[in-house]
């Protein structure tokens, strides 16, 4: 555990998650408060403990940030001082560079602590690219950018260039798109053949709701209706069909998703129509021809690793020569734009596993993938029940994400967006790779919150974009049964985020 102690409570979330940066399997605890702070380093003594103090400046003096590290030294730096101090000047009256200097200042008393770099410095948002994305839009040219990047979040040169050519190729494909009287659709299928060890999403096994999953598609059908309704002075741009994973619904009942789609919406303007197949073990003839036979683009199968052992720990229920069949099946039937998702962190993956299973990927040579660094988050199983995953290291490191994207580019996959998830141990990121015309364009609109998206099913979050930029959600509730008997509310809900003014 690691104790972070605020004279007064500001900044304590990217205080967090700079600190998780530095040290992903530390727990971190973080309050502007001494009473709560000693009691916690009396249960349990704090690896170290960090105080963070905020001094105004007084009759004309400057304001001031002090950071205080103390504790024992790191292993293998015995030499290194039990008491660390740092601090900055700051403007109290101005939050933005006050949050940066504090960070900044945190940043470098850690990293002359551990010994660590961070390659994208102290930015530990979900959405780094918008930065450049935003300044290429304002006519920022690229050595300004790097300068900045550099300088106010201390991003290496790698992480930089990356954040760029990413966002001038977003731009691209971004610009072909109607922000102002286009949409995109998502419908939410939360059904899956079993749950994945590591994930928290919006799903369940499709054993326990085979009676009712008519039931929830009547629900959803209504949802399509009010949304069609709602949106018929708009352009449809992108659909996106995920889940859970919606292949594991039987072909008519998929057949029936599609058909209800096709029905109420314009398909005129779509650009991109993507059904999420997901798991190998979901996918047949018969459901690839469905989603054929109503016009599906692009669709994606996740092996997420190529190693049997640890899909077995993880609980894909798979084979690795399902995921092989599976996507030559989908050639076979014409299907010319797939995705493969993998995680890196797998429960005993090192990078020789990781390199195996590029090589695999490779063989098969998908239109796009997407790399995610493993984030545990505090529904998974990973989390909950850590215990039974104890004997399984589960690391990543910054060399197993270049070698991957070495790979990528060496398949002909150029980057083309980018995020993070909270957390995502190690400050890493996920990156979707792409042949020229085959990129996810909802993705990169999920990202850059840049269109309206219409989000329909349980758990899923609707997006009103607005001229100015803001941005209005509504969500629907994640439980099935509650989705079922609420489809009226959460219909309600959107009737009232896109009103007009």
């Amino acid at each position: 555990m690691i104790t972070v102690c605020l004279n007064r409570a500001d900044f304590e979330y990217d205080i967090h998650s700079l600190v998780k940066a530095f040290y992903a399997g530390e727990e971190v605890k973080v309050f502007a408060d001494q009473e709560k702070i000693r009691s916690l380093e009396q249960q349990s003594p704090p690896l170290f403990r960090i105080d963070v103090i905020y001094q105004a400046g007084e009759q004309g003096g400057k304001d001031n940030i002090e950071i205080i590290l103390s504790g024992s030294p790191e292993a293998g730096k015995e030499k290194a001082p039990a008491v660390t101090r740092r601090e900055t000047e700051a403007d109290f009256s101005d939050r933005k560079d006050m949050k940066n200097r504090l960070k900044r200042c945190l940043y470098r008393m850690l990293s002359d602590y551990t010994g660590k770099v961070l390659p994208w410095g102290t930015l530990t948002g979900i959405r780094p690219v918008k930065i450049s994305m935003s300044m290429l839009e304002e006519g920022r040219g690229e050595a300004e950018i790097r300068t900045y990047l550099s300088d106010t979040y201390l991003a290496s040169e790698q992480k930089t260039d990356l954040s760029i050519e990413i966002a001038k190729r977003e731009m691209k494909l971004l610009d072909q798109l109607d922000y102002e009287d286009g949409f995109s659709l998502y419908i939410g299928i939360p059904f899956c053949p079993s749950i994945c060890s590591y994930c928290s999403f919006s799903s369940s096994p499709i054993e326990n709701w085979k009676d009712r999953v008519d039931t929830y598609l009547d629900a959803l059908e209504h949802e399509i209706s009010f949304v069609a309704q709602e949106c018929a002075h708009r352009k449809l741009n992108t659909i996106y069909v995920g889940g859970g994973t919606p292949t594991t619904l039987l072909p008519m009942q998929l057949g029936r998703v599609l058909r209800k789609i096709k029905q109420c919406f314009d398909l005129s303007h779509l650009s991109e129509y993507t059904v999420e197949a997901g798991r190998p073990d979901s996918i047949t003839r018969d459901k690839l021809s469905v989603l054929k036979k109503y016009g599906v683009s692009r669709i994606s199968i996740n092996p997420q690793t190529m190693k049997q052992e640890t899909l077995d720990i993880i609980g894909r229920r798979h084979t690795t020569e399902q995921t092989i069949a599976a996507f030559r099946l989908a050639r076979e039937l014409g299907f010319d734009n797939i995705n493969m998702d993998l995680i890196l962190g797998l429960p005993g993956e090192g990078i020789q596993d990781v390199e195996n299973t590029m090589k695999s990927i490779q063989a098969l040579s998908p239109d796009s993938l997407t790399v995610h660094s493993l984030a545990i988050k505090r529904a998974a199983r990973l989390k909950m029940f850590s215990e039974e995953y104890q004997d399984f290291s589960m690391e990543n490191s910054w060399e197993t994400v270049d070698l991957t994207a070495k790979y990528a580019r060496e398949m002909g996959l150029l980057p083309y967006y980018l995020y993070r998830q909270k957390n995502m141990a190690g400050n890493f990121e996920n990156v979707g790779y792409a042949r020229p015309f085959r990129e996810g364009i909802y993705n990169i609109l999920m990202m850059e919150e840049k269109q309206t998206i219409m989000a329909l099913g349980a758990g899923s979050i609707s997006k009103r974009v607005y001229q100015d930029g803001r941005i209005e959600r509504c969500e629907n509730v994640k439980d099935v049964s509650l989705y079922i008997e609420k489809i009226d509310e959460m219909i309600e809900r959107k009737r009232k985020l896109f009103a007009e003014e």
